[in-house]
């Protein structure tokens, strides 16, 4: 995987560096200290990948997102890497197109498999998130327990029918839930849900068995 890699701050870059070449999975192509010269080296070094400091001067993480979706379109995948782990925060990076949200205490060992995760998943992922205790978020959105299993597996890219089949429902029953979750969460489409499921720190890995 051809990967750029960016932040201000040179000692971090050289941390990135270390990681992914300890991992062995990618190629790094380019670095940039500046959110403006991202899409100039995309083009320059043919990447397929970035890895986006959240905090850098030229222009907002935001309005780069914005430039490379519209320049390349699903072509090239951005992962967001920031300090913070606020849910509304992550939700906006998730708008603006992002593949993926890694904070920045994630442990380095994790920062390749993390990335590679974010590049191949069908859904939308966040790495690195303080430990939330899952069954709080949902009683705290209103959530009934059998919701909050539909939003996880919503958040993990199952249709409708995948998921009736894994919870032994109808789909009548699937969507008959997931519009009392998009109800409860403000949201209007599974999209938006899994948007918000991974931005509040639910669990929505795979089950086991």
């Amino acid at each position: 995987m051809r990967i750029l890699i960016t932040d201000d701050h040179p000692l971090v870059l050289i941390g990135m560096r270390e990681a992914l070449a300890t991992d062995g999975g990618f190629e790094i192509v380019g670095e940039a200290h500046d959110c403006s010269r991202v899409v100039p080296l995309i083009g320059q070094t043919g990447a397929e990948a970035v890895l986006l400091d959240f905090n850098m001067p030229g222009m907002s993480a935001f309005e780069c997102l914005d430039r490379v979706h519209d320049r390349y379109g699903d072509d090239v995948k951005v992962i967001v890497i920031a300090s913070e782990s606020d849910p509304a925060l992550i939700e906006s990076v998730f708008r603006h197109g992002a593949a993926g949200y890694i904070v920045k205490t994630v442990d380095v060992r994790d920062l390749g498999p993390s990335i590679r995760q974010a590049l191949d998943g069908t859904a939308y992922h966040a790495f690195g998130l303080p430990a939330i205790n899952d069954d709080t978020v949902a009683r705290d959105a209103g959530l009934s327990e059998r919701e909050a299993e539909i939003l996880r597996a919503v958040a993990r890219g199952l249709s409708n029918k995948a998921i009736s089949k894994e919870l032994w429902v109808t789909e009548q029953t699937v969507k008959f839930h997931l519009t009392n979750v998009y109800r409860k969460l403000d949201v209007t489409n599974r999209t938006e849900a899994a948007r918000w499921a991974l931005a509040h720190g639910m669990q929505v890995t795979d089950p086991v068995g």
